[in-house]
């Protein structure tokens, strides 16, 4: 596996040491590492591991740098043959998503810090993976930037264990006691607050010395003066020293006698924590962020509120006076960073993380479209899965299918868009566009093909969009087919687009999952309405919808229907949706067979429960036309204003009625003279209903 970790620079510090250990980790595990950074005092000691490092100004914030170095970074991937990209800061996070993106590789961040809700931030979560250190990171990352929780992964902070040998401090009292402070030099860290405590500490235990190690940040400097004036003021100058960075940490550590993180403010982690653990020196810290993942008070370590002088006083005294107490402290907290902590932990850990998102691929489905219309996409569902066996893969559908594929067992996500009232308009896309964006799909599908849909997966994020070429904002597809060929049928066309992605499949059967208490409600409807067991029924769709008048077939060819098949002892149940109730009451006043009225009384599932149960089907162009063909049973279907080959499998177990009009296939939802389903006669559809029945 080749991974480029990038970074601001490689001077000294937790993320720079933390980049430096995981290149250090792979390369000992056989994998390739390629560091990017501003540059700094850590590049020797990287390259001398086997390490590759390219100098580049990546932590410059300027948009001018930043699309500068975009082009560069992908140039480095693809000359590297990267696999993982690891971004480890906001800044070159930027930078590293837009080339990895471009370069078709998998993008990681570590979060290290407690960042800002800053739109900037959110850079952090636009990864396939996001690895924390601490739980709290992990809240704050799911809460205050967004981030999904299926993309975090916990994994601490580790110490390489050759390195920080365990030397435990003696229990023996000693003439003077040397305090470490390590960490850059600003007010989070908390070393004003320090200062102060030992001031006090030093009144009454004159033994100590301190020493501070590390410097301020290039762009404030001037923090470092003013606690150079406080030491001066509280008149501690000969026991304190500001020594700057140290890249020996471990050498350094071992030579104290106390280790104290004073932070006053959320700390991701606490690498110098883990640090001092492995080395054998005692530890007090402040009760933030990620240190109380490290620390049991008491235990191996010792907690104080933050800004608390008087209880840091009194620790700092009770260790260095008590050396039982602080061999004690060491011995459980080496322990404990030999369980949690190590270097090869951390590496393993993280290898996982990259094997997972090498393996990971997200695929979106889009068809927010009508009922029927999401039943026809059930093969390229079950292709698609086929294909992709350890994808994740999401559909989005509108509300009113949602029930339709509840239990598909193709799918691992079912999404919702309520285009008529939550998601309705350009801010309803764009609030839904923020949801799919988070989650970071890798392909979409679009079998919708409209504007909306077009919106949504570009808004998203998607790198691959899928989609037709029919000039509706398909520009913002970059994977597209010429438009339909209406010679081929709706599945067909489906599988032209699938065939992009290498997916084909033999079968275009239609599927539909109804449950179990589906069928028991709808055994209990039939039986509250008489019907014999063993007694044929046929079902009728009365309309379909509400736009489309001219598929639906007379009334009064429907109530001699029903009386014909009423003489031959057969039940009629009629189905539609519930604004079709008045066609109905129509229906009932103009035959004397009584059918059976399921118009409103079923969900779409128990309605596929009581088409199964019919023996023949009489239905239009609709939705319930896909809903016999997908539960098997034999369907009349009555063709009209529309082709059945751009609507119908040509496959399925049916019989289609059409007349052959010189104005037919119109598409028009209204016609004065529909001649087309008028010339449909109840005679041929009777004896097509009896001829299927005699031969079962």
């Amino acid at each position: 596996m080749n991974v480029l970790q990038i970074l601001p620079r490689l001077e000294v510090g937790g993320v720079e040491t933390g980049t430096v250990d995981l290149a250090k980790g792979l390369i000992k595990r056989g994998h390739k590492a390629v560091v990017i950074s501003g540059g700094g005092r850590l590049v020797q000691k990287l390259e001398a591991l086997g390490a590759k490092h390219y100098t580049l100004p990546v932590y410059k914030k300027s948009l001018f740098t930043i699309l500068k170095m975009v082009p560069e970074v992908e140039k480095i991937i693809k000359t590297e043959n990267i696999d993982i990209v690891h971004a480890r800061s906001r800044a070159p996070a930027i930078i590293a998503f837009f080339a990895a993106r471009r370069a078709g590789v998998r993008f990681i961040t570590t979060a290290h810090g407690y960042y800002s809700t800053h739109i900037f931030s959110r850079i952090m979560g636009w990864s396939d993976f996001v690895i924390v250190s601490s739980t709290l990171i992990a809240r704050h990352m799911m809460e205050g930037l967004d981030v999904p929780y299926e993309k975090i992964r916990l994994i601490p902070r580790g110490v390489d264990l050759e390195e920080f040998r365990f030397n435990p401090i003696s229990n023996a009292q000693k003439g003077e006691y040397r305090i470490g402070v390590i960490g850059r030099i600003t007010p989070i860290k908390g070393h004003s607050f320090f200062i102060q405590a030992v001031a006090r500490a030093i009144k009454l235990f004159p033994k100590i010395k301190v020493l501070i190690v590390g410097e301020p940040p290039f762009e404030s400097p001037e923090y470092k003066k003013k606690l150079e004036s406080l030491v001066e003021r509280l008149n501690i100058r000969d026991f304190v020293e500001f020594v700057g960075p140290k890249e020996e940490i471990a050498e350094f550590l071992s030579t104290l006698d106390l280790v104290v993180v004073p932070s006053v403010g959320q700390e991701a982690f606490g690498r110098v924590i883990i640090e001092a653990g492995a080395i054998g020196v005692p530890v007090i810290a402040t009760k933030v962020g990620g240190v109380v993942d490290i620390i049991e008070d008491g235990k191996n370590g010792i907690l104080v509120l933050p800004g608390d002088i008087q209880r840091l006083t009194g620790a700092i005294l009770e260790v260095l006076k008590d050396r039982e107490l602080a061999v004690s402290l060491v011995t459980e907290a080496r322990k404990k960073v030999e369980k949690l902590y190590s270097l090869d932990e951390m590496a393993e850990k993280t290898l996982k993380v990259y094997e997972e998102a090498l393996k990971s691929f997200k695929i979106l489905v889009i068809k927010i479209g009508a009922i029927g219309d999401v039943i026809l996409i059930t093969p390229s569902l079950r292709a698609t899965k086929l294909a992709f066996p350890e994808s994740r893969l999401c559909v989005l559908v509108g509300l009113e299918s949602r029930q339709l594929l509840e239990d598909c067992p193709y799918i691992d996500e079912l999404m919702i868009f309520d285009r008529g009232r939550r998601d309705k308009g350009l801010r309803g896309i764009l609030r839904f566009s923020k949801i799919l964006r988070r989650i970071g799909f890798d392909v979409s599908i679009d079998f919708q093909n409209n504007r909306t849909s077009h919106l949504l997966a570009r808004l998203a994020g998607v790198p691959k969009r899928y989609g037709y070429d029919n000039g509706k904002l398909s520009f913002l597809l970059n994977k597209k087919i010429r438009p339909f060929n209406f010679a081929l049928s709706p599945v067909e066309q489906q599988f032209r687009l699938l065939k992009m992605l290498g997916i084909s499949g033999d079968s275009k059967r239609l599927e539909l999952w109804p449950r179990e208490e589906d069928f028991k409600y709808i055994e209990n409807f039939l039986k509250s309405h008489w019907l014999g067991q063993g007694q044929p029924l046929v079902g009728f769709n009365i309309g379909g919808s509400a736009r489309w008048r001219t598929k639906r077939w007379r009334i009064e060819n429907l109530a001699r229907l029903c009386d014909m098949l009423g003489e031959e002892g057969i039940r009629t149940v009629i189905t539609g949706i519930p604004n079709e109730e008045y066609l109905a009451k129509r229906l009932l006043a103009r035959t004397k067979a009584k059918p059976i009225i399921a118009i409103g009384k079923t969900s779409l599932l128990e309605l596929a429960a009581l088409i199964k149960r019919c023996n023949v089907f009489v239905t239009g162009d609709s939705a319930p036309m896909h809903i016999a063909s997908s539960m098997g049973t034999f369907f009349i279907a009555f063709f009209g204003p529309t082709d059945p080959m751009r609507h119908l499998e040509p496959n399925g177990n049916y019989v289609v009625l059409k007349k052959d009009l010189d104005c037919s296939p119109c598409y028009r939802p209204r016609c004065r003279k529909p001649e087309c389903m008028d010339g449909i006669t109840v005679e041929e559809v009777f004896g097509i209903i009896m001829e299927k029945i005699k031969l079962k």
